[in-house]
């Protein structure tokens, strides 16, 4: 061996040499020869420390995050992954060799042994997995106003309702008692409530979040939000030794990203929330794994950003590790971009003038290698391949390592429908998020004070003015509100159903009681 591969080698040793727990990710590369001594380790300590998975399309990051979750599952850490695509439900069954998987385990001296792991199915619509929703309330102003796409004053008046509803104890828990608050407070009785402590609601405004409210219940999402909403204990599962790999599918809801990576910020947001400090931990508490991570930060507001950044920033400290998949790290704020110290860049491509200099700033976020010319090796890495670096048991980043990636030792593709279907039926989670329930909520509150009005009006008006006419200018306080514009338009039954979180607002607790943000 010559003195440069024996430098790299030891070095690497070195860098990738933690004392406790880790993740076998690979072994260096150097010239395009693999040097399995050169073992790269990511120490399960430092995995609250956030990370990325970067890379073009078909360089194999979807295979990197199952085998990060494979090995997570095997050291008791339960995990949350995003299934794009339906096909990281063939964890489940243990994997098959073939000439490739075996000539890669022959590169890195490691035996490959075929290995099955505990998962659980999710669905936003119920279709593929456990229904996962949250009520209104929970779900929150910042984000829902991200998912029905509004602009800043829309955006204040729904913040506003949220705050009317909260002061007044009326939960929202459906789109359903959301179009209720909607028109109350936006004509009528309700409006003149409301004008000298929150403001005034424009029916132009309030016309225009219903209308955004109406197109997410046709495009069938409207389920999405209600009672029995996701406790998330239930992502906190292991078996046997083995932390529970959480899937959820969205195979069905793909042409809405912006709806299900708001809803995963929200998954996030609750955990962050609810889940106490804990300090400096030997591995983490869960893993969550954020796929197709550049649909969260398109086109989004500043307020949504600095939420995104306080929750990445603070969640570390509640054993919380959070890694974001996408195809470039420019597709990740520079703010949130800082805070991710374990990196596994799979091949960039330089088609085109936006891709150069895409690689170029990526080049940049990258120490400085006695070994690599940077920019070189990102355009060069094969299937399976990619360029490391992570933060040491001391915090420090190691060596920059091309690094031939370990193959997963769980099917790589889809488990058949079939089987997938079964082992929904036997799930307990399935059954306990199958139906929803239909709590007394800011409809039915809103529908009682508004026949308490009635009921009043009735009495009051007494025998004499029974018979009374009024002009075709006056109406009573129930006849504008029940002719309300908006509240014409609101119908008697919504579907309910969906889970999620708020950011600003008082999540539930994880034994269902109340916490302060």
């Amino acid at each position: 061996m010559s003195d440069q591969k024996t430098l790299f080698t030891e070095k690497i040793k070195a860098s990738y040499a933690p004392t406790g727990a880790s993740i076998y990710l690979g072994a260096g590369i150097l010239g395009g020869e693999v040097f399995a001594a050169a073992e790269v380790n990511l120490p399960l300590r430092m995995m609250n420390r956030h990370g990325l998975i970067a890379g073009a399309t078909g360089t194999g990051k979807t295979r990197t995050l199952q085998l990060l979750a494979e090995q997570l599952s095997d050291a008791n850490v339960p995990v949350f992954m995003l299934d794009v695509k339906g096909d990281l439900s063939g964890l489940y069954q243990a994997g098959t060799t073939n000439p490739k998987i075996e000539d890669r385990a022959k590169q890195l001296n490691k035996p490959f042994t075929p290995c099955g792991y505990p998962i659980e199915l999710y669905s936003l619509s119920g279709k593929f997995g456990a229904q996962m929703r949250a009520t209104v309330t929970e779900f929150g102003p910042v984000l829902l106003a991200k998912i029905l796409e509004l602009n800043d004053t829309q955006t204040g008046v729904l913040s506003v309702i949220f705050k009317y509803a909260d002061d007044h104890k009326m939960p929202i828990v459906d789109l359903n008692d959301l179009k209720k608050l909607l028109g109350y407070l936006s004509e009528g009785i309700g409006a003149a409530e409301i004008k000298s402590s929150y403001g005034s609601i424009s029916s132009a405004t309030s016309s225009t979040i219903l209308r955004k409210i109406v197109t997410i219940e046709q495009q069938g999402l409207a389920n999405l939000f209600g009672e029995t909403s996701f406790n998330i204990d239930d992502l906190f599962n292991r078996i046997d030794g083995k932390g529970v790999i959480s899937l959820l599918n969205i195979a069905d809801v793909q042409n809405q990203p912006v709806l299900y990576s708001t809803f995963l910020l929200s998954l996030l947001a609750e955990i962050y929330q609810s889940m106490p400090e804990a300090g400096d931990l030997d591995k983490p508490k869960l893993v969550f794994f954020f796929d197709e991570a550049h649909l969260l930060f398109n086109d989004a507001p500043k307020a949504f950003l600095e939420q995104v950044n306080t929750i990445i920033r603070l969640i570390r400290s509640k054993g919380i590790g959070v890694f974001f998949c996408t195809q470039s790290p420019m597709d990740i704020p520079e703010t949130i971009l800082a805070q991710l110290g374990n990196r596994v860049q799979h091949a960039l491509r330089a088609y085109t003038p936006n891709d150069v200099d895409a690689l170029k700033k990526t080049v940049n976020t990258y120490p400085k290698s006695d070994f690599y010319e940077i920019d070189k090796v990102l355009t060069s890495l094969g299937t399976g391949q990619a360029l490391v670096t992570v933060l040491n048991e001391k915090g420090i980043p190691t060596e920059v390592a091309a690094t031939m990636l370990t193959p997963p030792k769980a099917v790589m593709g889809p488990m058949a429908a079939i089987d997938c279907e079964k082992l929904m039926q036997v799930s307990p989670l399935y059954i306990k998020y199958q139906q929803t329930i239909n709590p007394v909520s800011a409809f039915e509150m809103l529908t009682d004070r508004i026949n308490e009005k009635m009921a009043e009006e009735q009495e009051l008006k007494g025998d004499a003015e029974k018979n009374y006419k009024p002009r075709a200018s006056e109406k009573t306080i129930v006849e504008q509100v029940m002719g309300a514009t908006i509240t014409r338009q609101i119908g008697k039954e919504i579907v309910r159903g969906l889970f999620g979180m708020l950011i600003g607002k008082k999540p539930r607790s994880r034994n269902g009681g109340i916490f302060g943000f």
